[in-house]
């Protein structure tokens, strides 16, 4: 097994002497108004297949940190391990542990609201059955309101576990969520969604085994659940920046916190329980700014004073603060201590990285060099479990002046294998850079050894040496890693350096929202995966007619680029299908073939029919097994 080397257990050491006082407080306040969970908080499909489980965590019950883990990142994957159903205050009860984030029930004179829905439908579906054993067991208060507080699939992906798209599309359930939800759930993980959940893969760590050497922790949660989200449109959103409503007796308050932690987001306050949610703007750790996975960049400033209003219209009121993910922090004083730091969080990092960077300074430097004030780093909830200083840093400024740190140099240099190749040439060789990294390595110089192997791999990828060494490298850093984010990726870059990529997945695997997307989403998704060389000299037009949703689609191939336009009649083209969109998607699954659609009535095809076998193979077939720690292979024209 892998063990910490010794710069490693002394920098765990010279830690403890910077990490906040220990008062207890956080694991009372996970513990607190406990009512019962299952073992191991373990959720099963309805094909026997585990969904979730705590089990392979059970390594935490030691309250020492081992030497393999950052001390601090211990404490959290502790503290993240409780599990079960909790009364927060008369009416509100959240299930926790079951999934990476939390989801909030809210009892109303009859009937039961849900706050998020989790990530898939099966861990959902166990915490409603949880919530119900201990305080509906005869099933008396039906679930009529589901309210999504922002648009990341860990909040609203197990929705068909709650409730069934018949009762919303009846009116018997309401689907409450922020102006721009739809459009924002669906959109961020669709263009760039293959690069993204391959990515996922080193920000979660769910493919590491769990263990003191292994993954430990998510940061926000432990991982990842296995299945796919599901997602039900909304039937009422939150138009205004402040909306109040009265759902089955129980007064909410909304408050619009967009373009924050996700880009359609809200809070909500509930003044008969003095209780204030702030969906995912407030957490026990510093969030990202830019998750490890790629997103577009968050607005660090947007997120403090979205913050600073909920603080200014009900700090003075609320006497418990609950979010959708961690547990929550009770009483007056430190509802309004906590709200404050988290937003002078936010503000001191957006405002120094500016101005340091105003005064010339790159990324890399501010990074390195920025310390934030005690007053908020020597916060247990302001520690860098998920997002950290250093690469929110970076965000700020690729947000505000892109990627380019205006060095001429940087502007056109040499792509990594070419300037590897040079690099590793100009030390030496690769003999000669195996040996002095071997003597950094002994050093401790972690960071420099990984640096110098990335080049050298990329240079020489069949160098057995180089691999271990750069495995090696990563590992420890991995070991000292507060961030459990930053521990997943070096963890599995150490992985991937001894064993490569995955296996690819099956064709259609990861796309659950397939259905969710609007059309002209799905047409753009499809442009990303055209094959332009392929295509060099191809041009035609193509109709679409989708009768479930009654649109007329006219699409364009030219030049290499796609392009598509709702009409309002069944345009002239080269070629015109007919099919319901929902045939489209199972096409796009890979759950149904055009020969089996054409011959079950399922499509119609019109005009140069070959036109559409052209089209589907001018498509690239992602697998979201690309190398990562390896220079990827330019795919074939």
């Amino acid at each position: 097994m892998p063990t910490a080397y010794q710069p490693t257990i002394d920098f765990h050491r010279l830690l403890q002497h910077d990490l906040p006082p220990e008062d207890g407080q956080d694991h009372a306040d996970a513990a607190r108004g406990f009512l019962g969970t299952v073992p191991d908080a373990e959720v099963t499909g309805a094909d026997g297949r585990l969904v979730w489980s705590l089990r392979p965590y059970a390594f935490l019950d030691d309250e020492v940190a081992p030497a393999t883990v950052n001390p601090s990142l211990w404490r959290q994957a502790r503290l993240n391990r409780t599990h079960g159903l909790f009364q927060v205050s008369a009416r509100i009860f959240q299930v926790r542990g079951f999934d990476l984030a939390n989801i909030t029930f809210i009892e109303g004179d009859e009937g039961l609201i849900a706050l998020d829905a989790l990530t898939v439908a099966e861990t959902a579906a166990a915490a409603l059955a949880l919530y119900r054993r201990h305080r509906d067991p005869d099933g008396r208060r039906a679930l009529h309101t589901v309210m999504y507080s922002h648009s990341h699939a860990d909040h609203f992906g197990g929705v068909l576990g709650l409730v069934k798209p018949a009762d919303v599309a009846a009116g018997r359930v309401q689907v409450i969520a922020p102006d721009g939800f739809l459009h924002a759930a669906v959109a961020e993980n669709v263009v760039a969604g293959v690069p993204m959940m391959r990515r996922a893969q080193f920000q979660f760590g769910h493919t590491l085994p769990k263990g003191p050497a292994g993954q430990v922790d998510a940061g926000l949660g432990k991982t990842m659940p296995l299945g796919r989200p599901g997602l039900i449109p909304p039937t009422r959103l939150i138009t205004q920046p402040f909306e109040q409503h009265v759902i089955d007796g129980v007064e909410i308050h909304f408050q619009l916190a967009p373009d924050t932690e996700a880009p359609a987001e809200m809070h909500c306050w509930l003044p008969g329980e003095r209780a204030l949610n702030l969906a995912e703007n407030t957490n026990h750790t510093l969030h990202n700014l830019c998750p490890l996975r790629g997103s577009q960049v968050r607005d660090a400033l947007a997120w403090s004073k979205h913050l600073h209003a909920a603080l200014h219209r009900w700090g003075d009121q609320a006497e418990v603060l609950l979010a959708q993910h961690h547990w929550p922090t009770w009483g007056n004083g430190r509802v309004r201590a906590f709200l404050a730091e988290q937003r002078d969080l936010y503000r001191v990092l957006h405002d120094q990285t500016v101005r340091l960077m105003s005064h010339g300074l790159k990324a890399a430097e501010i990074a390195e060099h920025l310390v934030l004030p005690a007053g908020v780093a020597q916060r247990w909830h302001n520690r860098g479990y998920y997002g950290t200083v250093s690469h929110n840093v970076k965000a700020i400024v690729q947000r505000y002046l892109s990627w380019y740190d205006a060095h001429p140099a940087n502007l056109h240099a040499l792509p990594p294998v070419p300037a590897a190749v040079k690099t590793i040439d100009y030390m030496g060789g690769i003999d000669a850079v195996m040996q002095r990294a071997r003597a950094d390595f002994e050093r401790g110089d972690y960071r420099w050894v990984a640096e110098v192997m990335k080049h050298a791999v990329y240079a020489h990828p069949d160098h057995a040496a180089a691999r271990e060494l750069g495995a090696q490298a990563l590992e420890q850093l991995g070991f000292q890693a507060e961030s459990a984010t930053w521990r997943n990726a070096f963890l599995l870059g150490a992985h991937e350096y001894r064993n490569g990529p995955p296996k690819p997945l099956p064709p259609g695997t990861g796309f659950g929202l397939v259905a969710a997307l609007s059309s002209e989403l799905l047409f753009d998704a499809l442009a990303v995966r055209l094959n332009a060389p392929r295509a060099e000299g191809l041009g035609f037009t193509m109709a679409w007619q989708f009768t479930d949703r009654g649109e007329h689609w006219r699409v364009e191939l030219c030049n290499g680029a796609l392009h598509a336009l709702a009409v309002d009649a069944p345009p002239a083209a080269d070629v015109s299908l007919t099919l319901a969109r929902s045939t489209l998607d199972d096409l796009l699954l890979h759950k149904l073939q055009p020969p089996q659609a054409v011959a079950g009535g399922l499509l119609t095809i019109s005009g140069q029919a070959t036109l559409m076998a052209q089209f589907f193979g001018l498509l690239d077939r992602l697998t979201m097994s690309f190398p990562i720690v390896d220079a990827a292979p330019w795919p074939d024209a």
